[in-house]
């Protein structure tokens, strides 16, 4: 796979998502605009080029992001939910558009594992962060000991089969067909 140009840093996984990107639409988005907005239904994915976006919930920023090959609104696409987040620019940004993520994920499936691989990542880290937290307030009797439950239920939650229809065959294959 071809290296990032001079000047890019390579950062993994990120970086190689960015190169399956190139040939895609580049949109600019100035400093303030949002680029996923929270509870809006799944479209299309944006792949950071350059600038900063911040991420947050309900109004509360909890990250920021600023690496090349950064992707937004995967999770929504890929549950088929609204958008959990809003991702707003920071600064003045570059993305890279995938206005049709199935057909994109189909034709390059190394784009599909990069964002499985980002996506496990940060369940990782999450993971690690929630038992830090649980081992810091174990055998607490105040509200703090829902930490238990909250990681019981992230630990054995199983997400409801995957639909394998799509917006032109919501039928999609069945089995005997």
């Amino acid at each position: 796979m071809p290296r990032p140009a001079a000047g890019t840093p390579h950062n993994g996984l990120v970086t190689d998502l960015l190169e399956l990107c190139a040939d895609l639409p580049l949109e600019r988005v100035s400093a303030g605009e949002v680029l996923v907005r929270e509870g809006e239904p799944p479209s299309r994915l944006l792949v950071l080029v350059s600038g900063t976006v911040t991420v947050e919930r309900d109004g509360t920023p909890f990250a920021r992001i600023a690496f090349p090959g950064a992707i937004f609104g995967e999770m929504s696409w890929i549950l088929d939910k609204t958008a959990t987040a809003t991702a707003r620019a920071t600064t003045d940004v570059s993305v890279r558009v995938v206005d049709d993520p199935e057909t994109f994920f189909s034709q390059r499936p190394g784009a599909a594992l990069a964002v499985l691989q980002m996506t496990a990542a940060r369940l990782d880290g999450l993971t690690q962060y929630l038992v830090d937290v649980k081992r810091q307030f174990a055998g607490s009797d105040d509200h703090l000991a829902m930490v238990d439950r909250i990681l019981d239920t992230l630990v054995h939650h199983q997400a409801p089969r995957p639909r394998t229809g799509s917006a032109r065959d919501p039928e999609g294959q069945h089995e005997g067909h």
